[in-house]
C-alpha cells in the first residue's frame, strides 16, 4: 500500500535520490549532477517520502507546454506498492495545471513493467531510439503522452 508524500525534493534529500539512481540504473546519475539539477532551477524533482524516508523520485525537465521525464525511480524495498504510479500521477497534473499538453520520455524497450505503468497512464509508443542504452545495449521505447485543452 502506498503511503508516501510527494513533495518537491530538497537539498537534503538528493543523496537518497542517489542511491536509489545507484540501485536502479545501470548508468546512474552522480550526487554532484543530482545537487547540479535541484540549484539550477531547468528541472523538476519529486521525491515521494515514507517514514523509511525518500522511497522514489520523478525528475523532468519542461518548457513551452512540453515535459520529459528524464528518470522515475523506487527503491528496490518500496517497488509494487504504486509508488511510481503515484509519483507519475503526481508529475502530470501539476505539469497539466501549469499548462503542459504534451508529456514526453523514453525506456528501455525490455521494461514491461515500466511500459505498462506508462500505457496504463495514457502514454503511446511514437518511436524507437537504437541502441540507445548501455549496459547493455538495448534500444529506447519513446513514448507520449497527449493531453486535450480541458486536461483529459
Amino acid at each position: 500500500m502506498n503511503n508516501a508524500t510527494i513533495l518537491p525534493c530538497s537539498a537534503d534529500q538528493i543523496r537518497f535520490v542517489a542511491d536509489i539512481e545507484k540501485a536502479t540504473f545501470s548508468d546512474p546519475w552522480t550526487e554532484d549532477s543530482l545537487k547540479g539539477m535541484i540549484c539550477g532551477g531547468y528541472y523538476t524533482i519529486l521525491c515521494a517520502v515514507d517514514t523509511d524516508g525518500v522511497c522514489g523520485y520523478v525528475i523532468a525537465s519542461s518548457v513551452a507546454g512540453e515535459s520529459e521525464i528524464l528518470r522515475i525511480a523506487v527503491s528496490p524495498e518500496h517497488r509494487r506498492r504504486g509508488i511510481g504510479a503515484a509519483l507519475l500521477d503526481h508529475f502530470i497534473k501539476d505539469r497539466a495545471l501549469a499548462g503542459d499538453r504534451e508529456f514526453f520520455l523514453e525506456v528501455r524497450a525490455s521494461n514491461t513493467p515500466a511500459i505498462s505503468l506508462y500505457v496504463s497512464h495514457g502514454f503511446e509508443v511514437c518511436g524507437t531510439r537504437k541502441n540507445y542504452y548501455k549496459s547493455p545495449t538495448e534500444d529506447a521505447t519513446l513514448m507520449r503522452l497527449t493531453m486535450s485543452s480541458d486536461g483529459n
